[in-house]
Formats: C-alpha cells, structure tokens, sequence
C-alpha cells in the first residue's frame, strides 16, 4: 500500500512537465478581457489564479478533482457503509486527484492523529485572551503560536533548495491539518463548556474526532461532522481565504501564516461569518413570529429585512447562479435525519419564500441559498447551538483545501503573486482614449 507522501513524490514531476508545456505553448492565449466593471467590482469573473484542487462551476456548482459532491458522497470512503465521506479520503483527492482506498485512508487517520498534539505554550497563548474574544480570534491565535514549530521555516533558513520546498510544506500541512480541530476543540470547551477539555480518541477519523472532543458523541452529530468538514473543505481558490492563503504563501511565508490569514478573511461577514448570521436571524424569525410561522408572515419579515437595508444571510452567492450543492446534500441530510426539526421547516420555507422574493426585486443575479443557509440548523439540531462558534468550524474545514492547495503552490513552483493595480485617473485617461 502506497502512503500520501509516497503517491505525490510520483505525481509531482510530470504535473511540473505538465505547467512548463501549458507555459511553452500556450502562454501567449488570451483568456479574457478585462473590463473597467471588473477592476472596480472586486475582480469578479476575471481569471487569473491556478487552483488545481478544485473548481466551481456557475451551474452545477463545485468539483473536487472534478468530483461532484454526490460523486464523492458515491465514491470516497465512509466510516459505514452508505454513511457521508471521511474528510481524510477527501484529503487524499485534494491531493492526489485519485480516490483511495480505505485502508489508504485509515493509515492517512492514523497519521493525523499521531501528528496531532499540542505545545503547551499554544494553549497559553490562548488563555491569554478574554474569554469574551470572538471564537476566531482565539483560533487564528492559537494557529499563529503554533507556527514555531514550522518545519518549512527552518528549511528555509538552512537554505532548502527550491526544488525540495514542496517538502517540509507537506510536513506543515499535514501537522496543521492534524492539530487545528484540536485547537478549535480547545476554544470551544473554554468558552461555552467551563473549560473541561476533552481528550482526542484514537479510535476515531478525523471528522468524528472533532465531534468527540467538542463534546458530541452521537452517532448521527459524528455524521454529520464527517459531512460538515468535507463540503466546506474547498470552493476553487478566488474566495476570500483560499485567495488570502494562497497570496501570503506566494511570498514564501509558511503554511501557519498564511493559514491563520485565511482565517482572518474567513473571519468576515462577507464570507466565512455569514454561517453565524444565517442561525441568528431564523432565530430572529422565530423570536418574532413563532415558529409556526405561516407563509405569508414569512415574506413580510423578508421584505422587512431587506426594506430596513440589509440582506437575507445564507441567499446569494459571488459564482454560483444556481442552489449551491452544499446546501442540497445538507438539505438530503436534513430529510433523512431530522425532518421533523421546526428550524430545519422553516429553512424549507424560506427556500419557497426567497428566491422568488430576490428575483422581484431585481439586483440580485443569484436568488438561490447557498452553503451557510442550511449549515447552523442542522448543528443546532444536535446541541451544538452558539452560533458566534460556527466559522471555526468552517476554518477547520476549510484548511485541508487551503494546505492541499499550498502543497502544489510549492510542487509547481508557482510565483510570488503581483496584480497590477491603477488609479481613477488611469482609468479616466485610458478609457476616454478608447472612446
């Protein structure tokens, strides 16, 4: 049986020959024009970012290695038979583009784990902090203290050959992978739980480890974090914190750094703190209207949030113009687990209520939920109810793509990352020679 670092070591030098062709033969096409709407709305729908661990389509929404979440819930290894994929195995197609073996993944669980400790200083550092600081300050902090272990670090400064920095970056992922749920794990007990810290069991994967040591141990919340942590895992590199990631490591800093600044994009009602949102406003509905809420109520409190200026969290999406998957295959979880739930009705309901509603009011070019409408319902469901908590678990997640990434960013030798940016003035001069 061929081990993960084994499999890349093979895959590396002909993805290498690989990009020198593309660039050899084909680095004088055009890809695109770029328009004044672009520079100026946030660079949307330019190209311009190698991402090879996945890609997000406008219709049918993300693939993993060209992997559709239905194929993957088909294909990866489970835990159980017909049960939701092992992140690990995920891990492994990130990586690899091939899907493993169960034995594969199992060994892959077996390494997490070993990697897993935790410096007592990290857990220090934390305790440092208010106990009142939001849980992603306290995790970017905890993943900033464990960067002095960085073997990428101390590979640099002995002076690694370029060639070899794909190396110790796999080391630091992997180890970053492996420790950041027990981090996460840590902040949460701290703060909602009177600091009594749950050891990992090394009988568990890693999705239901993490489930373990918040402190849930059922056998659907085990589940449901396996699902959790491989659908949030990746979404092609142009959001927020894959984009972040990858930025901050181009300049050669150290899968640490440039996670823990993902994170701080991750952190932003824009992206990554929408899943907090999404729960505490359906809890602002039911507040305010009970939670039979008639059909009717529900579009006026729709139309009263957006008259009062802001948005319905969980709608909408940057890319994608259709329901997104990740919100389908929660919604599939939903109904086969806990369809009677009155917040996973009313999530139901608002999928009949807001598009429709989006669609009238015209500025909306996608009126379909996306991954955070349906996320916070289902943890809730299963005890775990502090919303503001929620994005540490869309971090944890969200690190097996980013370091995936990270690893073919060193493999690839891909260089440090330099947009051209201009003025208003540039682009008043440039546009009125055009005219």
């Amino acid at each position: 049986m061929q081990d993960l670092r084994s499999e890349l070591q093979e895959l590396i030098p002909e993805q290498q020959e690989r990009l020198k062709k593309i660039k050899k033969e084909n680095g004088s096409v055009q890809l695109g024009n770029i328009t004044v709407d672009m520079v100026l709305g946030g660079m949307r729908g330019m190209t311009g970012l190698l991402w090879e661990t996945s890609l997000l389509d406008p219709e049918e929404g993300i693939r993993f290695r060209g992997y559709s979440i239905p194929e993957c819930q088909k294909l990866l290894p489970a835990a159980s038979p017909g049960g939701e994929p092992l992140p690990e195995s995920l891990l492994w197609l990130l990586l690899t583009g091939k899907v493993p073996s169960k034995e594969q993944v199992d060994a892959l669980s077996a390494e997490l784990r070993e990697r897993a400790s935790i410096p007592d200083h990290v857990y220090k550092t934390i305790d440092a902090l208010p106990i009142t600081a939001h849980p992603m300050t306290q995790f970017t902090t905890g993943v900033m203290a464990l960067q002095v272990q960085s073997e990428f670090q101390k590979a640099y400064e002995k002076g690694i050959h370029k060639s070899k920095f794909w190396e110790p970056t796999y080391e630091d992922c992997l180890t970053l992978i492996a420790q950041v749920p027990v981090v996460a794990a840590y902040i949460y007990r701290r703060m909602y739980k009177n600091g009594e810290i749950i050891p990992k069991d090394d009988s568990l994967d890693y999705g239901a480890n993490f489930a373990h040591m918040l402190g849930f141990d059922s056998s659907q919340m085990l589940e449901l974090m396996r699902l959790y942590v491989t659908i949030h895992s990746d979404h092609e590199g142009g959001n927020v914190s894959a984009h972040t990631g990858h930025l901050v490591g181009s300049a050669l800093s150290d899968p640490y750094l440039s996670f823990a600044a993902a994170l701080n994009g991750l952190a932003g009602p824009l992206h990554g703190l929408a899943n907090q949102e999404v729960l505490l406003w359906i809890k602002s509905v039911v507040d305010e209207c009970g939670e039979n809420i008639s059909t009717e109520q529900l579009k006026d409190y729709v139309w009263k949030t957006l008259n009062s200026g802001k948005v319905v969290p969980g709608y909408g999406h940057g890319v994608l113009r259709k329901t997104d998957p990740r919100y389908t295959c929660q919604r599939e979880f939903a109904l086969k687990h806990m369809p009677h739930d009155p917040l996973f009705q009313l999530v139901s309901k608002l999928y009949e209520v807001v598009p429709p509603i989006l669609t009238e009011l015209g500025k909306v070019k996608n009126p379909w939920p996306n991954v955070d409408a349906h996320s916070g319902v289902l943890l809730n469901h299963y005890g775990l109810t502090e919303a503001r908590y929620y994005t540490v678990l869309f971090g944890v997640s969200r690190s097996l793509g980013i370091c995936s990434q990270l690893i073919w960013d060193r493999a690839l030798g891909l260089p440090l990352e330099r947009p051209k940016s201009v003025t208003m003035e540039w682009l008043e001069k440039f546009c009125k020679k055009g005219a």
